[in-house]
């Protein structure tokens, strides 16, 4: 490796960290939290089963899922605007990373009710608790204990699909990299120093995820 280049990966390295700090991170934080709640609501109105709604949510999951997240993101932000409905690129961003999100965790979230028994729901019941309370201290806690994996595993999957946002021009640490790149035509170099620090951010969420599944294998073995 060449001098120049590695002068241009040390200065690029706290630029491109910075934005990964600073707009990549909280991209995925605001849409995994959208997704979280579309997600739950989902998964609820599934699991009771209402009339009309499950239809429509079920809906909503086949279409999430069966079209490409880069054709969703380009339909919001390049073609509402036919419709006289503009949104800027940040809120774009979040908003299809959370409804695209919510329709794989709406799935995980649904499995994991549906694995707690009915026999815990009827023995709320019998002890006076209404649907809600029943949900709220019996299914959920459980359930969300079986999600947790699959769920965190939709998390690092959000940090790497985040780069996506840079088709609709969100400034976000792929983005600068391709900033960078238009300046000092080093794409291999840089590219790669993206993908070492997408790796190093991806990594310490797995650690993160281990330490808590621990956590709550612990507590779960303790109520038991």
């Amino acid at each position: 490796m060449d001098e120049r280049l590695w002068l241009i990966l040390l200065e690029a390295f706290p630029k491109l960290l910075l934005y990964g700090v600073t707009v990549t991170i909280p991209l995925t934080l605001l849409s995994f939290a959208l997704a979280l709640v579309i997600s739950i609501a989902v998964a609820l109105i599934q699991y009771a089963h209402v009339p009309v709604l499950s239809t429509l949510c079920r809906i909503y999951i086949w279409i999430v899922r069966g079209t490409p997240l880069l054709v969703q993101l380009y339909l919001v932000f390049y073609g509402l605007p036919s419709l006289g409905i503009t949104l800027d690129a940040y809120p774009t961003a979040v908003l299809v990373f959370g409804i695209n999100e919510g329709a794989y965790m709406a799935e995980s979230i649904r499995g994991s009710l549906e694995s707690v028994s009915r026999g815990q729901v009827e023995a709320g019941q019998c002890v006076g608790l209404n649907y809600l309370q029943i949900m709220w201290h019996i299914v959920l806690p459980q359930a969300f204990r079986v999600a947790f994996p699959s769920l965190s595993n939709s998390l690092i999957s959000l940090v790497k699909g985040t780069s996506l946002a840079a088709v609709i021009t969100v400034t976000e640490m792929f983005r600068e990299a391709q900033v960078i790149n238009g300046r000092v035509y080093e794409s291999l170099g840089l590219y790669t120093e993206t993908a070492l620090i997408y790796l190093l951010f991806c990594s310490l969420l797995t650690l993160l995820q281990r330490f808590l599944e621990k956590r709550l294998n612990r507590f779960g073995g303790a109520r038991a």
